[in-house]
């Protein structure tokens, strides 16, 4: 692999994914570009090839749609060029769960959760093979409090953290590097798209302030990179409470606990 890997980012069109295209080209990466919109993305894509001399390719592709998805997992596969993937591309579900119709909640599944996978999957063996490589996959710090309310967009992105964790024990002995990155309320058009205005909200990460300090997180090789988290520490006690449990689960009984009525 070259010493600059070409990087290739989805939801490249717009928010957190145009800053990972821009900082990255800012570093001397060729760029696959890939979202809905192929207006956009050229527009981006010829910003950046006039700003930083890097080679940018444009993939238009919506990864809801089956034809779309399997064209860039083979670009995936077949790109030995391409070293980091920046699996960025994702939609919210504001409201509650009892109102949110099975279609619009499969879709979203669809997008978070299996696009994802199928594009960490697709680029996952090549990497492995090689030795080398980096899979960043955006999740959201939703999915570690269910008391924020989004129920089915917190549960893909749970998925998210735990699949990005999976990755880490597998693949970090092989040379891949996988980072979860968790922000918090960022100011993206997924929130328009989602029905919500952001310029009502307190709280709210800039997507340039966000993707900045994630990188911070990669070039540290964290595996999971929480932005707006002030103290790392309640990260690690979290982490260690839940390591504590694992001995806990083999068992041949059930706890005492449940061994009685009362």
């Amino acid at each position: 692999m070259a010493s600059r890997p070409t990087i290739l980012v989805t939801g490249a069109s717009s928010g957190i994914g145009t800053v990972y295209a821009d900082r990255f080209a800012k570093r001397g990466h060729d760029l696959v570009l890939v979202a809905r919109d192929a207006d956009r993305l050229g527009s981006l894509a010829q910003r950046l090839r006039g700003e930083t001399g890097v080679a940018v390719d444009v993939l238009p592709a919506d990864l809801t749609k089956a034809d779309d998805l399997t064209r860039v997992e083979t670009r995936l596969r077949e790109d030995a060029r391409i070293g980091i993937l920046i699996n960025n591309a994702g939609a919210a579900l504001l409201g509650r769960f009892e109102d949110q119709s099975t279609e619009r909640m499969a879709d979203l599944i669809g997008l978070n959760v299996t696009a994802l996978t199928r594009l960490a999957g697709a680029v996952a063996p090549r990497f492995a093979a090689s030795g080398e490589g980096a899979i960043v996959n955006i999740g959201s710090v939703v999915g570690l409090a269910p008391e924020f309310g989004m129920t089915v967009y917190g549960a893909t992105k749970a998925f998210v953290l735990y699949l990005s964790q999976g990755l880490h024990l597998e693949l970090g002995p092989k040379g891949v590097y996988v980072q979860a990155v968790l922000p918090a309320a960022t100011r993206t058009e997924i929130w328009g798209r989602s029905g919500a205005d952001v310029n009502t909200m307190s709280g709210v990460m800039e997507a340039g302030d966000l993707v900045d300090a994630a990188l911070v997180g990669f070039d540290r090789r964290e595996t999971v990179t929480i932005p707006p988290l002030p103290d790392a520490g309640q990260w690690d006690s979290y982490q260690m409470a839940r390591m504590a449990m694992l001995p806990n689960f083999a068992q041949d009984q059930a706890a005492e606990r449940y061994r009685t009525t009362r």
